[in-house]
């Protein structure tokens, strides 16, 4: 059927495939984009914590199995954006030493195929698409870049830059974490991001949050070449006789299976659910997964090691918007502990609903409420390394079967450390250095590492690289085997680095896409014109 045949097929909607997707968008190419789930409604639930964190009412319904055959709910979101509709918005560029071999306390971090020299004008395009608010300079372990941020950092509220000062004073160098929000604090008023406490793990009622979706997707879209279809489940890819061209994408839609074709086939539906999609393809020609002869398709599935920590204090923290800052001295490791340890942040406000959702054994008289009130909430992320023996399998159900042991936690156990010690050198004004041992006259700090079903880092799974042997994707993200398949969410990644991915991914779309640009034939010059012609019509709308 003529109607289903395209020149490029994105599956996915979210860092990956809707930034490819809104990068491709002005060639004039035919573009067929594939989204499993539907666009997030629109309504008050959005930014109802107890709806969102306790309900957990916009995750994925569906269950995987762990190692041990026991049921796993993943807390991952199939929407138009993808997990980007959930994410905090944190954008960090991979360091300049992560693309390079790292000795860890835990093994070796690997080299990646590529540098970051080579990826460094995409993290500068991704950074203006995104609208990234950020200062150059502040991170010690920042990398070159070639140019500001697009737009300022977005500022400290007084309790945040209360400690921010301590943090300084005690010789550490905090910095304005890089967060994509729509947001003008000169003036407020026109503002379109309204720095609310629902903006980390909610999607944004008023669309000022830099995800997928708003950014790209809904751009792309506009154009006349580019057709998305909501609620289409691929089931499986299949090849040609020869095996080195995928020539039908089978979909489920809305109950009936339909098959697209395509010059380009793009994967971009999440490191676990992309390896899946993979294995599930297998066929006479690739029979222990699509593109899979390497058998490294699903391996080295990687996370990150994440926690977050409460530490209370004597003085109240009415911070709204508390995601700002950072602290990445000890990175690369410091000098009683020479090993990469991770990265210190911020998640949004805890509140005593979510709290109550996962309350840690305190004391009976310390109520929910005043912890709340009284908490800084600390997000802590160190790299866990490639492990071939982490990795996603099909069990004989058809369910996704998640095998995964934790490694390189002395690292992450050093953070922690650090991060204690760090509170109890801070000195507020009104209660000294008193201020940080809580209520119950002692240090009081409530840590919780994010368990398996914690899946927004999830990346590793089909690796890129020169090696076939040893990867499943070329440099460009083409596959060894397969002519004419790509992937393009955080499945390449060959190590994890310590800072959130999505910049990382992002940037590599557009790389990517430039690179398929080439491939499908479009000029420079044809897409200037498509592309301008593309913004005057939306100014003229």
């Amino acid at each position: 059927m003529t109607d289903n045949r395209y020149d490029v097929i994105i599956i996915g909607t979210g860092a990956g495939g809707g930034t490819l997707a809104y990068h491709l968008a002005p060639s004039g190419k035919r573009i067929l984009i594939l989204e499993r789930g539907d666009y997030v409604p629109r309504e008050k639930a959005n930014w109802d914590p107890q709806v969102v964190n306790v309900d957990a009412h916009y995750n994925a319904k569906e269950s995987w199995l762990d190692k041990d055959g026991k049921e796993l709910h993943p807390h991952t979101n199939y929407f138009v954006g993808g997990n980007t509709k959930f994410y905090g918005a944190a954008l960090f560029r991979l360091r300049k030493e992560d693309f390079g071999e790292l000795r860890h306390h835990g093994g070796i971090s690997p080299a990646w195929p590529i540098s970051y020299d080579e990826l460094e004008p995409y993290y500068t395009q991704a950074e203006n698409l995104y609208q990234v608010h950020g200062n150059r300079g502040e991170d010690p372990t920042e990398p070159a870049a070639s140019s500001p941020y697009p737009w300022p950092a977005v500022s400290h509220e007084p309790r945040i830059q209360q400690l921010s000062d301590d943090f300084a004073r005690s010789g550490l160098k905090p910095f304005h974490v890089p967060v994509g929000v729509m947001l003008d604090e000169k003036n407020p008023r026109k503002s379109r991001c309204i720095r609310c406490n629902t903006c980390d793990g909610f999607s944004c009622l008023v669309g000022a949050k830099s995800d997928a979706q708003v950014i790209c997707i809904d751009e792309a879209i506009k154009l006349s070449n580019v057709t998305m279809l909501t609620n289409s489940l691929v089931k499986r890819l299949e090849t040609d006789s020869s095996g080195r061209e995928v020539k039908s994408v089978v979909v489920e839609r809305n109950g009936i299976v339909e098959n697209y074709s395509a010059d380009v086939v793009v994967v971009s539906c999440g490191a676990i659910n992309s390896a899946a999609l993979l294995l599930r393809s297998a066929n006479d020609k690739h029979p222990r997964g699509l593109a899979n002869s390497s058998d490294i398709v699903g391996r080295h599935y990687m996370g990150h090691t994440n926690s977050v920590m409460m530490a209370i204090s004597k003085c109240p923290n009415p911070t709204i918007f508390q995601k700002t800052l950072g602290v990445n001295d000890f990175y690369f490791g410091s000098k009683d502990f020479e090993y990469p340890m991770g990265h210190i942040s911020f998640v949004g406000k805890l509140d005593a609903i979510t709290l109550r959702a996962g309350a840690p054994a305190i004391a009976p008289n310390f109520t929910l409420e005043l912890m709340a009130k009284h908490s800084l909430d600390f997000w802590l992320t160190s790299e866990d390394l490639p492990d071939p023996n982490n990795r996603v399998t099909i069990g004989p159900d058809g369910k996704i079967v998640l095998t995964y042991t934790p490694n390189n936690l002395a690292a992450h156990e050093r953070l922690q450390g650090k991060l204690k010690q760090a509170m109890k050198e801070t000195n507020c004004a009104m209660h000294g250095h008193e201020c940080h041992q809580g209520l119950f006259g002692r240090n009081l700090y409530v840590g919780q590492r994010i368990p398996l079903a914690g899946v927004a880092h999830q990346n590793g799974t089909i690796r890129f690289g020169h090696d076939p042997k040893t990867s499943v994707l070329d440099v460009n993200c083409k596959a060894h085997d397969v002519d004419n398949l790509y992937v393009v969410d955080g499945s390449f990644f060959p190590s994890s680095a310590a800072v959130n991915p999505a910049l990382t991914i992002m940037a590599n779309a557009l790389r990517v896409g430039d690179h398929l640009m080439t491939r499908l034939g479009v000029s420079e010059t044809t897409y200037e014109q498509n592309r301008q012609q593309d913004q005057e019509l939306a100014v003229s709308r």
